[in-house]
């Protein structure tokens, strides 16, 4: 392992560890429709990642889906989620055990919080209304939320001297235009059909916020 997967692996186990800490797993053995919701979102993700596409090794790409988790799931057990995910993608041999820790700070860390941190935003600082819930937390988190992890793992690369920028760009780095609307649309989609027919599902939708006098 390079001295920067050595970082990124210790940087992400200190932050996964500190999560963990914060997270009350009591309430996931005792309470049931927890259990489901959250090793349901478990498997449709790892499921999701299994479909991906590389030209070169490493320039892998694939739907997150990690906004909608971080939205159904909130920031600890999306964060959790993902992480086992990420996992189990890795024993498999989907993702290099080299790579678990870049994995885990630019591929789990950067999109859910930041996915969590605009959905925080939007709701303290703009009004609450279900558009503005669909778009401003789902839509556009979703694009850049996946435009983030590609671009900065694409600089992981280029400092690590694995390829050329040449070769980051034309093949990993420019897919980042074609990937970023169909994950805003997939994200945006789940969660509108979540908040329409399963709005108890959903941790951070609640229609007296939403819905209700609007």
């Amino acid at each position: 392992m390079t001295t920067l997967q050595v970082i990124s692996l210790c940087l992400y186990i200190i932050g996964l560890a500190y999560v963990c800490s914060k997270t009350n797993f009591k309430q996931l053995a005792s309470d049931k429709s927890l259990q489901h919701k959250v090793f349901g979102a478990i498997t449709c993700v790892f499921v999701l990642w299994l479909f991906r596409v590389s030209i070169y090794d490493g320039l892998v790409m694939h739907f997150l889906w990690l906004t909608s988790l971080t939205l159904v799931l909130g920031l600890r057990w999306a964060l959790i989620g993902a992480s086992a995910v990420l996992l189990a993608s890795t024993l498999i041999g989907q993702e290099s055990y080299q790579m678990l820790g870049v994995n885990g700070l630019l591929g789990v860390f950067l999109p859910i919080i930041f996915t969590y941190l605009v959905y925080m935003l939007t709701f303290h600082k703009m009004y609450r209304h279900l558009f503005i819930y669909i778009f401003l937390c789902a839509f556009f988190p979703g694009a850049i939320s996946i435009v983030l992890k590609m671009l900065s793992l694409s600089g992981y690369y280029y400092l690590e001297g694995l390829y050329t920028w040449d070769v980051i760009e034309y093949n990993y780095a420019q897919m980042t235009i074609l990937m970023a609307f169909p994950e805003a649309f997939f994200n945006g989609m789940t969660m509108t059909c979540l908040i329409v027919y399963k709005p108890d599902l959903v941790y951070t939708f609640e229609d007296k916020f939403y819905l209700d006098g609007k």
